[in-house]
């Protein structure tokens, strides 16, 4: 038995070895990279034990040591970690064309339908399409501007509940509020329907997405050690099919009532029984995917991966920033006091503020830029690079994962002064105009990135955000209890996650300042 072991391993050692020659002959040398400064490396792992359960502050960190452009390796994939703003500039302005795919992880590309996803698609025909038809049709002024009735309908019936906690003294935890305010908005919009009770769809679909979102940030070795990839080490398989399988049927369902309503709709309109009225971003979607002659034909998978697309961006993120922008504010009750004043001279105690009054409040708004400045709700732009090239002298090979450290950029001391204050007054000018743009024209300021594949929600976000934040400062006082109670400070910890979540959920105690709603 021994004599046959031994000859095995001297066939294996012979295999090895000419496979080694093989490659040793015919492999063409490589020029040695001259990539940038990066720590010291373990076996197989790679620098994933530095990476930390919130990685943007990781990542902080580890630039602080070794610069504002740093070589990793997760596992086998190659990352390149950007925190200042002139690398910032360099890779997503003058380097704009190596940098214009995102990168995706096993979970996400399975949960979004793969490429069918708009945000995850490749830059390409099917992109450029999709980018052009939300700035002109999807998410453009004129659909926003027939949208605004339900925004302003939903903010003030969430202004309405709270009142009623208000009056019974019921605390409220502000984010799960605000998150379900989120996605009644989006939903009305998306779907016409609304996500406030159980047996709607609109709500189901939010939990869903809200699970899938959960899958998608969580970490998969195969992603990074490639012979890993085919192992399901983490048993999430089981759990990504359910709730994809459980999306894609709701939404199917969905899009049949929908289109059989578009068909009742049209007859009627035909016959002079009616108009078409507003439609909704899924019967636009809609028309698209039954226009033969469209440059690009939809499919259905389109279509449902844009609408979660549409639940995954814009209702936690906007929930996050309000309730980030409440507790700095409950910190700084000068700061508080100061935006209130702002509001009852501009609108008075007759009325609850509007989407309309926001450009006559300055302060307002830098109180949302200053947020967005300490707590981005992205903290991380996360990208692929197309091809090799070159950022301040380092080689950048293809196929590298970008990391914008955006959270670390907006903080950065180069460019703010005292930047870990919450100061609104930094963004507004000597006139006590509100100054700089969230769109990704600042680099000092990354809010919604930059370039081509800058999100291009925006506009709907800041409305949304905006006028939620400045009707519950108008609206109440907001106390802190239980353990903040004593000293009214709250604790500002973040937690992980793709956003940028409180590590401590915001629960307050709203007392009403305007009594314009029954005290029923």
């Amino acid at each position: 038995m021994a004599h046959i072991l031994h000859d095995y391993l001297g066939i294996l050692l012979f295999l090895l070895a000419s496979i080694f020659l093989v490659r040793a002959i015919f492999t063409k040398p490589q020029t040695k990279l001259c990539l940038p400064p990066s720590p010291r490396a373990l076996p197989i792992i790679g620098h994933l034990h530095l990476l930390g359960k919130i990685p943007h502050q990781a990542f902080h960190k580890l630039s602080n040591r070794y610069g504002p452009l740093i070589f990793l390796f997760f596992g086998s994939k190659a990352c390149v970690v950007v925190s200042s703003p002139e690398m910032a500039r360099e890779c997503l302005k003058n380097k704009e064309t190596s940098f214009l795919n995102r990168s995706k992880t096993s979970n996400f590309d399975y949960l979004t339908y793969g490429s069918s996803d708009f945000a995850l698609a490749p830059y390409g025909p099917y992109w450029k399409f999709m980018k052009k038809l939300c700035i002109t049709e999807l998410l453009g002024g004129r659909i926003l501007q027939q949208h605004l009735p339900i925004r302003n309908e939903e903010i003030k019936l969430f202004i309405q509940l709270i009142h009623k906690k208000s009056h019974l003294g019921e605390p409220v935890n502000v984010g799960h509020e605000l998150a379900r305010l989120a996605n009644n908005i989006i939903s009305r919009m998306t779907l016409r329907r609304k996500c406030s009770s159980k047996e709607d769809e609109g709500l189901e679909i939010s939990r869903l997405v809200k699970e899938m979102c959960e899958l998608a940030g969580k970490f998969d070795v195969g992603d990074m050690i490639w012979f890993c990839k085919n192992l399901d080490l983490h048993g999430y398989g089981k759990r990504l099919k359910s709730v994809r399988n459980k999306y894609d049927t709701m939404m199917e369902k969905i899009i049949k009532d929908h289109e059989e309503a578009r068909k009742k709709k049209k007859d009627d309109y035909l016959t002079g029984g009616g108009d078409e009225g507003v439609k909704d971003l899924l019967d636009i979607l809609l028309d698209f995917y039954e226009d033969e002659g469209c440059q690009i034909r939809l499919t259905r998978d389109n279509i449902k991966a844009f609408i979660m697309n549409m639940f995954r961006s814009g209702t936690n993120t906007s929930s996050v920033t309000i309730e980030w922008a409440i507790a700095e504010l409950i910190n700084h009750p000068n700061l508080m006091a100061k935006a209130r004043q702002e509001i009852d001279s501009v609108i008075g105690h007759a009325r609850i503020i509007e989407e309309s009054d926001i450009p006559n409040l300055p302060y307002i708004q830098a109180i949302l830029k200053e947020t967005l400045r300490l707590h981005p709700t992205g903290p991380l732009i996360v990208r692929e690079s197309t091809e090799d090239c070159t950022i301040n002298g380092y080689d950048i090979p293809a196929k590298t994962w970008l990391f914008v450290n955006v959270w670390a950029i907006n903080r950065d001391q180069n460019h703010w002064e005292n930047p870990l204050e919450f100061q609104p007054e930094r963004f507004l000018n000597e006139e006590g105009k509100s100054e700089l743009d969230l769109r990704g024209q600042h680099f000092h300021l990354l809010t919604f990135g930059a370039g081509r594949r800058s999100c291009p929600g925006a506009s709907l976000a800041l409305q949304i955000v905006s006028t939620a934040l400045a009707a519950m400062v108008q609206c109440f006082e907001w106390k802190v209890g239980g353990d903040n109670e004593e000293n009214g400070t709250l604790n500002m910890e973040e937690g992980p996650g793709i956003t940028l979540l409180r590590a401590h959920p915001l629960f307050c105690l709203p007392v009403a300042r305007l009594h314009l709603f029954p005290e029923t």
